[in-house]
Parts: C-alpha cells; structure tokens; sequence
C-alpha cells in the first residue's frame, strides 16, 4: 500500500456491506458494522507496520558463521539458507535443564510445520534450540514435524547473540539475508514481557502462532489462564 495512495474512508467502505444473518437485531447489525470498521484500519495498520519493517536499513553482518549441528552433522548458520536469500530462524524454549519442550513453542512450531512447505517455495526456514541435537531430532519425530530442519546451538553462542545475552531460556524469531556471500541479521521479535501492557499475556505482534488468533475470533476470547499442552490424554 503506497504512502501517496488515497484511501476510501473505511466508514464509507462499510456502507457498502450487504451481510446480514438470520435472527440477527438491529443492534447487533450496528455493532458488527462498527466492529467492521475497526477491522478496516487493522487491517491498513498492519500494512503500515509491514512495509515499514521491510523499509529497514540494511542490518549488521552476521560476527561469525555461527556453528550449529543439523541432522546431517556440523553446519555453519550460512548453510540453511540453501539456495534462497532469506532465512527465519525459530529458536525455541527446549535447553538441556528442561524436562520436556515449551508447549507454548510446540503449538507454534506445529503451525510453522503445516506452513513450511509453502514458506520453502520463498525462503529457507529453521528450528534451533540449546538442547544436543538427538534430543530435537526425537522430539522432531514425536511431533511429526517433517518439514521444519532443526539445529541445536550447544555453544549457545548464536542463542547469546541473537536470542537472549544472558542465554535465558526464553523463544526468540529472527530473519536473515544472505546477499554476495554476506550474511546480514535484518529482522528479530524485540517485544519483552516489560513491555506487556497492563493485564496482558506478553507476546510479541503479530502473533506468531494463529491459535491465539482464531481463539480472538471467538467470545471467549484467550482467556486468562488457559495455555496449550504437550498432550491432551485421549484425543
């Protein structure tokens, strides 16, 4: 969406609405039309928001090819990118001091694997964590994740530099371009739980995960105290 681009007020768009749904009031016509409204000006901001992200100057070369151990065995950060020019990079909460991985990541991870086939068609994408790379090739296997490579970082030297310094066990979403050889770091997630608003779950935007998204949808909304889970016994 150019900048230059004159809009159509999003009230004006509205008015063009034909939905109506059996049973349904007159009040609830007007809010939804209000509601309609709203998601107009989300849906510009969030056009407003990607193409400022992708306007960014050009971000630091990578201080070093990172050394990682893929399935195959030692791989520099370089390598995941294949043949594509773009890299996503999820690193999840699954260090050696946890007894199981992060169902928070796990949900996640669970939409990546349904979309990395899509994703592969435009960039190279990958899953890291600080825990030796069987411990996430069987968890690999357990979750069916065919699609997404992991990587275990056991320096955790590319966790410290791009994750969390202190090398907390913490999630963290980085993007990477490779361009004449050079590896550069040119986007990561940098909302931290200060930055949480009063009586909100911290998370980053847009969520990365569209569970959070379709529940939003529904009247019960996220709720407060409900997260997801490795398993839920009897499916």
């Amino acid at each position: 969406m150019s900048d230059t681009q004159t809009l159509v007020p999003a009230e004006q768009m509205v008015a063009t609405n034909k939905a109506h749904f059996p049973g349904e009031s007159a009040q609830y016509r007007r809010a939804r039309n209000a509601l309609l409204v709203e998601e107009i000006e989300l849906r510009r901001q969030i056009e407003r928001v990607a193409a400022q992200r992708r306007a960014l100057p050009e971000g630091g070369e990578i201080p070093k090819d990172f050394e990682l151990v893929s399935e195959s065995g030692v791989a520099g950060l370089s390598s995941l990118f294949g043949e594509k020019d773009t890299l996503l990079v999820y690193s999840m909460m699954f260090g050696p001091q946890r007894t199981a991985p992060c169902p928070m990541c796990t949900s996640f991870l669970a939409a990546f694997n349904g979309e990395a086939v899509n994703l592969r068609q435009r960039v190279a994408v990958a899953v890291t964590a600080r825990s030796p790379i069987e411990r996430l090739l069987e968890f690999k296997r357990q979750r069916s994740f065919a699609h997404l490579p992991f990587v275990s970082d056991g320096s955790g030297e590319y966790t410290r530099t791009y994750v969390n310094a202190e090398d907390a066990d913490v999630p963290g979403f980085a993007v990477f371009t490779r361009r004449d050889g050079v590896v550069r770091h040119f986007y990561s997630g940098e909302m931290s739980g200060e930055m949480a608003d009063p009586g909100q779950d911290p998370r980053g935007a847009p969520d990365l995960d569209p569970m959070w998204l379709m529940l939003d949808l529904t009247p019960g909304g996220r709720g407060k105290d409900w997260y997801p889970k490795l398993d839920y016994g009897d499916r």
